[in-house]
């Protein structure tokens, strides 16, 4: 799928070979040993990957590519339905002496413990 992009912009079949293993994170030695060439020919490809896909860089080409690839997928935040229940987690925290418990209210406000079970708010 990649590769198709990549051919379709311009690239040759070797050159969206690299920019593919590039965009894999291979360094420009593994490239060549996978592709069986010296790293001086990764580089050339390198550089007319870059003129074709008008980026000045490794991350750049990687970025381009990202959208093209299989793996990438959009991240889903949760919504807050009306009247949903807001949960607050409390955490037992040794001090000294004494044991503090803090936990985040509804609404942001910190409770603090004396040790005892007695929450105070702050």
């Amino acid at each position: 799928m990649l590769r198709d992009v990549l051919i379709q912009k311009g690239l040759s079949n070797r050159e969206a070979e690299v920019a593919e293993l590039v965009t894999k994170g291979l360094s420009n030695k593994e490239v060549a040993n996978q592709l069986f060439v010296t790293e001086k020919t990764v580089k050339f490809h390198l550089t007319n990957i870059y003129k074709k896909m008008n980026v000045k860089s490794r991350a750049q080409l990687i970025v381009w590519c990202l959208p093209h690839l299989g793996f990438v997928e959009k991240e889903e935040r949760p919504t807050m339905e009306q009247n949903q229940t807001i949960v607050t987690a409390t955490t037992t925290i040794p001090a000294g002496n004494a044991t503090l418990a803090q936990g985040v209210g509804p609404i942001g406000g910190m409770n603090r413990g004396n040790g005892f079970g007695n929450d105070v708010e702050i």
